[in-house]
């Protein structure tokens, strides 16, 4: 990701719907897996889903390969290295849990990326990882965020098996605005990630935490997450 939209990330994150119903779930995550550990939040950008580990008080470092990532998240308060998610400076086995939201994407080399996830796990470890899916959605979005591909749930699953992890759920995730989505991408000439005015964010906030309690997991989404654990 460019420096350009690393900076909107970090201005927009603890408003935008998209960013904070995300960190939802994460923190959602969290409170399943219970007792705190060992975190690593891989293309961390500014951090901002770093400190939710923190706030549930797992000891947490955030690697991204961007100089300016790094930058902010250290401003921020919190551990942070450059790294490149293919040749992750770590030990083996050091983690409870690593998370890789909206990475993968941005790497040529997806299975080396999930490899190295896998390589830093202890063993019993969790990954939580969430990718853009469909290539129908494909538009001016993905180039301006550096995207190499949008996934299917078979790619994503393929990829995750690879590295030798175990998928325990896989699920779509913003299925009820994925019309919007669609429309606007068609429409794009760059990232639509802006600020929007309060009452539509608050509206578009209301849609997507319906999600929470609605059977919608299976059908298209924007985008596809799943969590795996690395075998004991």
């Amino acid at each position: 990701m460019e420096a350009a939209e690393i900076r909107r990330a970090v201005e927009l994150e603890d408003r935008h719907w998209w960013y904070r119903e995300r960190r939802a779930i994460l923190a959602r995550e969290l409170r399943r897996i219970g007792r705190p550990g060992r975190a690593l939040d891989v293309g961390a950008a500014g951090g901002g889903n770093t400190r939710v580990f923190q706030r549930y008080g797992w000891h947490a470092l955030a690697a991204d390969q961007s100089d300016t990532a790094v930058a902010y998240a250290r401003e921020r308060g919190l551990d942070a290295i450059k790294a490149d998610l293919r040749a992750l400076p770590l030990g083996d086995a050091e983690y409870d849990l690593v998370t890789a939201l909206d990475v993968l994407e941005h790497i040529d080399d997806d299975h080396a990326a999930a490899a190295e996830i896998a390589r830093v796990l202890k063993p019993g470890g969790t990954a939580f990882i969430a990718v853009p899916c469909d290539m129908r959605l494909w538009s001016a979005h993905d180039v301006a965020l550096g995207h190499h591909r949008r996934y299917t749930r078979e790619g994503l699953a393929e990829v995750i098996r690879s590295s030798g992890l175990v998928i325990e759920r896989l699920w779509s995730w913003n299925v009820l605005l994925r019309p919007v989505a669609a429309f606007r991408r068609r429409n794009a000439t760059g990232c639509d990630l802006e600020e929007l005015p309060a009452p539509v964010n608050l509206a578009l906030t209301a849609v997507v935490a319906a999600e929470r309690y609605l059977p919608l997991s299976w059908l298209p989404g924007v985008s596809l997450m799943a969590r795996a654990r690395r075998r004991l």
